[in-house]
């Protein structure tokens, strides 16, 4: 822990000069992108040099302990040596527990995604109910939700939609909401009143900032048309609508929800961006076996990992085998007591493995 304690500090002096030299200060990017890192370091730092402080200062009277021999004065440095070791067991547990909570994009926006899978227009309607319990949730935070591209079905429900996501905390308590979600109930349509599962896919996805990734315009495939929307009065007339396709990577990005083409244009980026950045920190995450490890669930996005059962008013996590029978105030956006275990089990987890 120490030796990771004092890279730490040694980075967060880095950063401090790196700020204060002329090239850094030219540059806005870096200087928003390092001022952000060194944000991130100054509490675990504070406290390492609190807690040097005090190793430095018992250090001191053990050696007075040694040197002096008058009871009154042994009494009391006895007594501010123990004050100081539990003042350094504190530290030292609050230190562990910031280091098994660091994340290098912590504090980051988010954009979430969310496809109905199997299940017809029941899958539908399921996305669009997991999209609303989400922005509620946002709400309920103080979050602040854009919608960036959706389209429906006939039904009411969702073919898809994407959404950005700003706020405190807002990627600490989603990043879990990735993989499968799993609904059992009867569809308004079923005459026969049976159960019927369907399933939705939620990714969740970090918005890159510029000095994070770069890309090159000449690897995008930009494609104008006329979207599909209101008729009437509202009938589009012009080929707002864009879709964008990344070369390299295949990825392609529609948005047509905007009635201004530079709109669309500019939504569509940022969500291929987060796509990339998505492939290029699942690719980082293959290579650090660590942090594979450490996380809840395997982080691919077919894995089952919650199932929304209507008869029984039950939610489960299957990642961490928790039950909630609040399956109204879930779908109302009342997602603390989910995240709050799933943040709770990966701390476990990261402690466990810690002590490997």
């Amino acid at each position: 822990m120490i030796d990771q304690l004092r890279k730490i500090e040694a980075r967060y002096e880095e950063l401090e000069h790196l700020l204060a030299s002329p090239e850094v200060h030219a540059d806005q990017r870096l200087t928003s992108k390092y001022a952000k890192e060194l944000s991130s370091l100054r509490e675990k730092v504070a406290m390492f040099r609190e807690f040097k402080q005090i190793e430095k200062e018992a250090a001191e009277l053990e050696v007075v302990l040694k040197e002096k021999h008058d009871k009154e004065f042994l009494d009391l440095a006895k007594k501010e040596l123990e004050t100081l070791g539990e003042k350094k067991k504190d530290l030292e547990q609050k230190l562990k527990e910031a280091l098994v909570e660091e994340d290098p994009y912590a504090g980051r926006d988010i954009i979430v995604e969310i496809r109905p899978g199997t299940g017809g227009d029941e899958a539908g309607l399921f996305a669009a109910d997991l999209y609303r319990m989400y922005t509620k949730y946002a709400a309920n935070k103080a979050w602040n939700v854009e919608l960036m591209s959706s389209s429906s079905n006939e039904s009411g429900g969702l073919k898809e939609v994407a959404f950005s996501v700003k706020g405190k905390d807002a990627y600490k308590r989603l990043k879990y909401e990735s993989g499968v979600h799993r609904v059992q109930r009867v569809p308004e349509t079923e005459a026969q009143g049976r159960i019927h599962t369907s399933t939705a896919t939620v990714a969740v996805l970090i918005e890159p900032e510029e000095v994070d990734l770069t890309i090159d315009p000449n690897d995008l495939r930009i494609d104008t048309y006329r979207s599909s929307g209101p008729g009437g009065q509202h009938m589009q007339k012009t080929d707002s609508a864009v879709r964008i396709t990344h070369i390299p990577t295949g990825v392609v990005v529609a948005c047509q929800d905007e009635r201004s083409q530079i709109k669309n244009k500019a939504k569509a980026l940022r969500i291929l961006a987060a796509r990339i950045m998505d492939m290029k920190i699942e690719e980082e995450s293959r290579r650090l076996s660590e942090a594979r490890r450490t996380q809840i669930g395997t982080g691919d996005r077919s894995e089952k990992i919650r199932t929304y059962n209507f008869p029984d008013r039950r939610v489960t996590d299957h990642r961490i085998n928790f039950t909630s029978h609040q399956l109204e105030a879930i779908l109302e956006g009342d997602l603390d007591e989910l995240s709050d275990a799933l943040i709770k089990a990966e701390a476990e987890k990261k402690q466990a493995n810690a002590h490997k």
